[in-house]
């Protein structure tokens, strides 16, 4: 079977997930390929296996760039096409119909900051904008539609979203969460680190809600703090982690290619974020044997729970963030016990073999539906 993978980014959990699915497929016997611009991935995905043809559209209104991606999907052939971002969402469900006989699969990896609030248990991350209705939930459910897609959701919260808001048709949606792989992501074994240490990896964006973790680990003082990641309120995070209260405890280490050695660095995991879906971040970490502190929003709740693999706190609660990572800042047997469940936890479910499995389920389905 020959699977595409469509991509317009260049970095973001969809581009990793992407990889991640390139690679799976090319293990299974597949011929996998990636339409897109190169990534830090990139390497990783041609090493097994994988074609990759470097095309990008840079924008919505990047004809060009969208013409010439277009001509290479059809020239490809799929059996398979799997849309990876919101614009390959749109790009690949539009040229479905001249993509005969290609079952058109679109992964919902995550809801527009100004709908995010519908999700349940997510926060709103941004003001509503006119555009968000029409763009985000009328556009999509046509689209979708029109081209026959199947959509894949990661979580049952955010499928949620995709039946009751934008009214997609139930049978067209499938829940297949994202899934580690447990032998590039598992416990280090090191020993408990003085003082302890917890790790935060994300995009430095509103919606990360980055300024939570600090204002909380401000009033946790035997806590060190590991800050992966960069964007747009890297120099507010910058100027905040140098005040009295937090300096030289909290160590910037900006945008990392590669994510699994830092896990052998933390004693636990951070994840603030006002609104998720099924975040690779956390399986990661979870996969890598660390409890994590993490929002109870979107799909986090159906992977961590709480007492178990870690402990959820409401979103931008700074003091509920702050008693949970004294908790476990406080307690290495806990963090050891609660890391071991987690570790459990992918593996019960939320590893790649699993997400493939499910994948290749829809793809059958989508495939059936072409014909």
């Amino acid at each position: 079977m020959r699977v595409v993978q469509l991509l317009t980014q260049r970095t973001g959990g969809p581009v990793d997930h992407a990889v991640d699915v390139a690679v799976g497929m090319a293990g299974r016997g597949h011929e996998s390929h990636v339409v897109g611009p190169e990534s830090d991935g990139t390497a990783r995905a041609r090493a097994a296996g994988v074609t990759w043809h470097p095309l990008e559209m840079a924008t919505k209104q990047d004809v060009g760039g969208g013409a010439a991606v277009a001509r290479r999907l059809v020239s490809l052939r799929p059996d398979v096409l799997h849309l990876q971002d919101r614009r390959a969402g749109w790009i690949g469900r539009l040229l479905a119909r001249r993509l005969r006989g290609a079952g058109i699969v679109y992964t919902l990896h995550g809801v527009a900051d100004g709908l995010s609030d519908l999700v349940p248990g997510n926060a709103l991350a941004a003001p509503r904008r006119r555009r968000d209705r029409w763009y985000y939930l009328d556009g999509e459910r046509a689209v979708t539609r029109w081209s026959g897609a199947r959509v894949v959701v990661p979580s049952a919260a955010v499928a949620s979203f995709a039946l009751e808001h934008v009214r997609l048709d139930p049978d067209r949606v499938d829940v297949v969460p994202n899934g580690v792989d447990p032998v590039r992501f598992a416990p280090a074994g090191a020993s408990p680190r003085r003082p302890p240490t917890a790790l935060w990896l994300g995009v430095l964006g509103e919606v990360k809600r980055v300024d939570v973790l600090l204002d909380a680990a401000e009033r946790v003082p035997d806590l060190r703090l590991l800050v992966a990641g960069d964007g747009p309120l890297l120099p507010e995070v910058e100027r905040r982690a140098a005040q009295p209260g937090l300096a030289g405890r909290v160590s910037l280490l900006g945008r990392v290619h590669d994510p699994a050695p830092l896990f052998a660095d933390a004693d636990l995991f951070a994840l603030t974020s006002a609104a998720e879906n099924c975040p690779l971040a956390l399986l990661q970490a979870m996969a890598s044997g660390l409890p994590a502190v993490a929002s109870a929003v979107g799909g986090v709740p159906e992977v961590l729970r709480d007492g178990v693999d870690g402990l959820l706190c409401p979103a931008g609660d700074v003091p509920g963030f702050a008693a949970a990572l004294g908790s476990l800042a406080a307690d290495a047997s806990a963090r050891r016990r609660m890391g071991d469940s987690a570790r459990a936890r992918i593996l019960e479910g939320y590893t790649e073999d699993h997400c493939l499995d499910g994948l290749l389920e829809s793809y059958a389905r989508a495939r059936s539906c072409a014909r």
